[in-house]
């Protein structure tokens, strides 16, 4: 009896442990989960509060024409000594289908802006506007100004957009800090996959290309991203209705 009511209060204070560190991790995860819904529904903001301000928003035609978008809320600076920058975002990329893909969660790190943003966080939108650089989206690795060319997009709802600016770049980037629009430099960004928040979103590993060519559905909850950017950018028709440019239709990739 003397052994056995030694050891009961290690027992008990072995399985409380236990039971700490298990509710620990569960809390953990839920915090990552909410973190990355948190995200998902900043992005939905975030383009919907740009598409809001008629004389600084992207042009219907940029938007219509567009392969992929992403976004990144409050991209920040990295305090180093040189003007980098970090931010996790999300991206969907038109489909086959004409429909929009579940959101891809991804990294940015790079960049610099000028002295008229400081040291703000910014809101970052890009819209990839042709299949090459799509197809730099879809490896899930690539740097801007090397893979992918990058230039600041031209603004104005319903301006036409009728310029070489899709003959330019394959990146078109509008940023602001506050509401306020300004430049922000992306040349030297690399873009990669966040593989632990895909995980966290998807219950398991997808490869980037995979949920931007549509082969994963958006999970419950997590769709509003995808709306909004339906709401704006429309779908294409049925793959193969017709062979046009993507603002009239999908094209082969």
């Amino acid at each position: 009896m003397k052994h056995i009511s030694s050891t009961l209060p290690r027992c008990l204070l072995a399985l409380g442990a236990s039971c700490f560190l298990l509710g620990g991790m569960a809390w953990s995860a839920d915090k990552d989960q909410t973190d990355i819904q948190k995200r998902i529904d900043a992005s939905a903001k975030v383009l919907d509060e740009v598409m809001a301000t008629p004389d600084k928003a992207i042009p219907d035609k940029v938007m219509k024409d567009a392969k992929c978008v992403a976004v990144v809320p409050s991209m920040v600076k990295i305090a180093v000594g040189f003007g980098g920058s970090h931010g996790k975002g999300v991206a969907t990329c038109r489909t086959d289908a004409g429909t929009w893909s579940a959101p891809a969660p991804f990294t940015i790190t790079g960049g610099s802006w000028g002295l008229q943003l400081g040291g703000q966080a910014v809101d970052l939108v890009m819209i990839i506007t042709n299949d090459q650089g799509m197809q730099h989206l879809l490896a899930s690795k690539f740097k801007l100004g090397a893979d992918a060319s990058a230039a600041a997009g031209p603004v104005g709802r319903d301006a036409a957009a009728d310029t070489d600016w899709k003959m330019k770049a394959e990146v078109l980037t509008y940023s602001r800090a506050r509401g306020i629009f300004a430049g922000i430099d992306l040349n030297g960004s690399s873009i990669t996959q966040d593989k632990d928040e895909t995980r966290l979103l998807y219950g398991q590993f997808v490869p980037f290309g995979a949920i931007l060519n549509g082969k994963a559905q958006p999970t419950e909850g997590n769709d509003a991203f995808v709306a909004t950017v339906t709401k704006y950018a429309g779908e294409a028709p049925e793959h193969g209705a017709m062979n046009t440019p993507p603002g009239g239709g999908t094209s082969n990739r």
